[in-house]
């Protein structure tokens, strides 16, 4: 339990079956747990890529840059981002963001890693099934990444955005280009996720529920452990509704069934259904029952882990341990029931607009309760600011500066005239996107000697964490602004104020435009130093001790048999002990007198 992944020796180089059993096709946990944190990291840097060339559209509308031409040459043969390979670009970042990033890393990258050693068990439930639960992500992703070739000329996939809204979606090539194959590329791909996040649900609850150590009751399980089992039940309730969404827009699109295809739909003057009977709301509904979920599963692994790291470095216990855990139970059930506030400019009875708000309101009191015992744990507390530390804090700060502006989109009178706008972007990127990813971050810091036997540099990722932290706050904080002045979301910028062409209002927000684009690229270009850092420490860091941060969960124990827990999970400034911490299977009595 306690090993980390061991470094290829000359049997595994020299023997094909040996080596792919061990690192390709592995039924171990631990490299499953790291197949998918490099699934991530790749996806991450392909997600940023584009989004750099929407800051350079949006900073330098009608532009023409040297890396479209050379990341795109089909789609950008000059240079230009044209306003369908904008939208294309805003799909395909949104769909491999959410789905491969923030849904794959801290769940089922960190979960795989982590979760059987800090129950005491051996291994996942289902071995093979983990091992199919990946295979199949890596195939969906491989299959919307194709979406990149075969698609239409002039875009780089479907243009109708990560939510994909029928009943554009459902009618092929005449709504615009990327529509036919992109289209359909984009559901088989999410399908197949959907059936790789079920599989990895159901090793997680049942490993939880039937494999912990002995003495392992749960309310002495980590907050990371909580965390993963409410993600869990989260991803078995709501996926199995977007794959059957995802299948039933299929049929629309590929034979003609009316799923969510309104009667008498026209495009571009030509009559497309005069019979048909569906309802592209149904569609919204299906997708945000999903969609919004999908926001804790994603935003619940880094609040356990914060809690965690918080702990662990303020050498105090967490805060109100049962609160927490009641907290982040109530927000996984809280989740499934607000899902309309996604729906408000969608001509939703006033009367359901007010019970969403309501529980919108509602939600926000576990999530209070976190972030109050997150001041409680470190209130006093003896902080020692190493780099998962630094960037534990900056998810606090994220999660409170993202999540205060929840509470106005959630009420349907200030939402309608903002819905449409940056304000959104804002508060999407630093509550899901931005505070996620510091999560991960701080994982990676912090479980780096676990994963690799080996020390991160505390230099470099102190830097890294400055210029990252500066950088979002740099980059999405002028969006509210942008939002409040009405730059739409998802749309290109397209004026020129010599003609009068295009939307001129947007030239008064050139410069904030632009400052925002150039802190992106101070924040994307901070991101190369963790890679480095990464990389140097892998193969140059100093070895790392058994227990370097001084931690008390059962993935740093020395014990190789079976452990035994005697006590919870942050037992911290012991009176009376000879050191800081205890750990959790480590005996009553122990031979120190402790």
């Amino acid at each position: 339990m306690a090993d980390v992944i061991e470094p290829l020796t000359e049997d595994a180089r020299h023997g094909p079956k040996r080596f792919l059993r061990r690192y390709v096709f592995s039924t171990d946990h631990r490299v499953i747990g790291i197949q998918y944190w490099l699934l991530a990291l790749a996806s991450v840097f392909i997600g940023m890529a584009l989004s750099v060339l929407m800051r350079l559209q949006l900073g330098w509308p009608g532009g023409h840059f040297a890396v479209a031409r050379f990341l795109f040459p089909q789609a950008a043969p000059s240079g230009g981002i044209s306003p369908d390979l904008y939208l294309s670009l805003v799909t395909m970042h949104g769909t491999i963001m959410i789905f491969f990033v923030l849904t794959t890393a801290p769940q089922s990258g960190f979960g795989n890693l982590f979760l059987p050693a800090q129950i005491g068990a051996r291994a996942m439930a289902f071995p093979v099934l983990n091992m199919l639960s990946f295979w199949l992500t890596f195939l969906s992703l491989l299959v919307l990444l194709a979406a990149f070739f075969v698609s239409a000329p002039n875009v780089i996939g479907p243009i109708a955005g990560w939510t994909m809204y029928p009943p554009l979606t459902a009618l092929g090539e005449i709504t615009g280009p990327g529509q036919g194959t992109g289209v359909v590329l984009w559901l088989l791909s999410i399908s197949i996720f959907c059936v790789a996040s079920l599989l990895g649900s159901i090793n997680f609850i049942t490993t939880v529920l039937r494999m912990r150590a002995p003495g392992m009751t749960p309310w002495r399980l980590p907050l990371t452990c909580w965390a993963w089992f409410t993600g869990a039940c989260i991803a078995l309730l709501s996926f199995p509704v977007l794959l059957a969404a995802g299948i039933l827009l299929l049929a629309d699109h590929l034979v003609g069934s009316h799923f969510f295809i309104p009667a008498s739909e026209y495009v571009n003057g030509q009559l497309m259904t005069a019979d048909a009977s569906g309802s592209p709301i149904l569609w919204q509904h299906l997708f945000w029952f999903f969609g919004h979920p999908e926001v804790y599963l994603a935003i619940l692994p880094g609040m356990g882990l914060t809690s965690h790291l918080l702990s662990t470095f303020a050498r105090k216990p967490v805060f109100g341990y049962r609160a927490m855990v009641a907290a982040t139970v109530g927000i996984g059930l809280l989740g499934f029931l607000i899902w309309g506030h996604h729906m408000f400019a969608s001509g939703m009875s006033p009367y359901a607009s007010a019970a969403f708000s309501l529980l919108t309101l509602v939600i926000g009191v576990p999530s209070a309760v976190k972030t109050f015992n997150w001041l409680g744990t470190i209130w006093r507390g003896r902080l020692r600011l190493t780099t998962p530390m630094l960037f534990s804090l900056g998810f606090v700060s994220l999660f409170v500066s993202g999540g205060l502006t929840g509470l106005f989109l959630g009420q349907a009178a200030i939402d309608i005239p903002l819905h449409d706008t940056y304000f959104v972007v804002a508060h999407f990127h630093l509550i899901m996107g931005v505070a996620a990813v510091f999560a991960l971050f701080a994982g990676t810091y912090f479980w780096f000697p676990k994963m690799f036997g080996r020390m991160m540099s505390e230099r470099l990722g102190r830097l890294h964490f400055v210029l990252t932290f500066a950088g979002v706050y740099a980059t999405f904080m002028p969006m509210y602004l942008m939002g409040i002045a009405g730059a739409p979301r998802r749309y290109a910028f397209h004026y020129n104020p010599a003609t009068g062409e295009g939307l001129q209002y947007l030239a008064g927000l050139v410069p904030v435009t632009r400052f925002v684009s150039y802190a992106a690229f101070v924040t994307v270009a901070a991101q190369f130093l963790f890679v480095f850092n990464l990389l140097w420490s892998y193969w140059r860091g100093p070895r790392a001790a058994a227990n370097p941060w001084q931690a008390t969960t059962l993935e740093w124990s020395d014990v190789a048999t079976a452990p035994v827990v005697h006590r919870g999970a942050y037992e911290f400034s012991v009176p009376g002990a000879a050191r800081d911490f205890r750990m959790q299977d480590e005996p009553t009595a122990s031979p120190s007198g402790q």
